[in-house]
């Protein structure tokens, strides 16, 4: 799916995603990644189980760090492990599981916004 609409060229919004990847700030990526207004990281998960307490604590030292973290799981819906909710919820950030595409589309207005978000997103066919 192409989303057309861009808030801010300068921050990293998701131009597109499907096919087994992504389109953010002019790159493309074939793995999940993890956006936030500070950059665009690949990730060596490649489902929700790897995403326990340590990788949710690299999360919590991102700067700025963000009040809310999306994470896009796929095509259907999986739960956060309680461990990495645990961390990040210590960090006072909210955590939101949805499907990737609807974490694409809320990131993009959710940034528009100047709202500090981050996001996990794993590709989708």
């Amino acid at each position: 799916m192409d989303l057309t609409r861009v808030p801010h060229e300068s921050l990293p919004s998701i131009r597109a995603y499907g096919g087994g990847g992504f389109r953010i700030a002019g790159a493309h990526y074939t793995s999940a990644v993890l956006v936030h207004p500070g950059g665009i990281c690949p990730l060596g998960l490649v489902d929700m189980v790897g995403f326990g307490a340590a990788f949710a604590r690299e999360i919590a030292d991102l700067a700025p760090r963000p009040d809310l973290l999306l994470v896009g799981t796929g095509e259907t819906i999986e739960p956060l492990a309680d461990d990495a909710l645990g961390v990040l919820r210590a960090a006072a950030i909210a955590v939101e599981t949805m499907a990737t595409g609807p974490a694409c589309r809320t990131f993009n207005v959710l940034l528009g916004e100047g709202r500090r978000v981050a996001a996990v997103l794993f590709p989708v066919a």
